[in-house]
């Protein structure tokens, strides 16, 4: 990925890999442009999958801390 990639947010990268998979669904892409696309579309989900396995780490840890439990609402009967 580029530098300028790298400073964008997990939002604006989803964003971008949803257009990325709208244009090659289309069929319309060149197949030099698909395939460039395609390795963009690939870099941008280990990316953002990289991303939210952080964040899953992050939230474990806080979890692991005795004064904080896991938000669950009461299932109604």
């Amino acid at each position: 990925m580029t530098k300028e990639q790298l400073n964008i947010t997990f939002e604006e990268a989803m964003e971008k890999l949803e257009s990325i998979v709208g244009r090659l669904e289309d069929g319309e892409v060149p197949l030099e442009e698909s395939i460039n696309l395609y390795k963009e579309g690939m870099e941008l989900s280990k990316w953002c999958h990289d991303k939210l396995k952080t964040a899953e780490e992050q939230l474990t840890l806080i979890m692991k801390d005795d004064a904080l439990k896991p938000f669950s609402i009461a299932e109604e009967e």
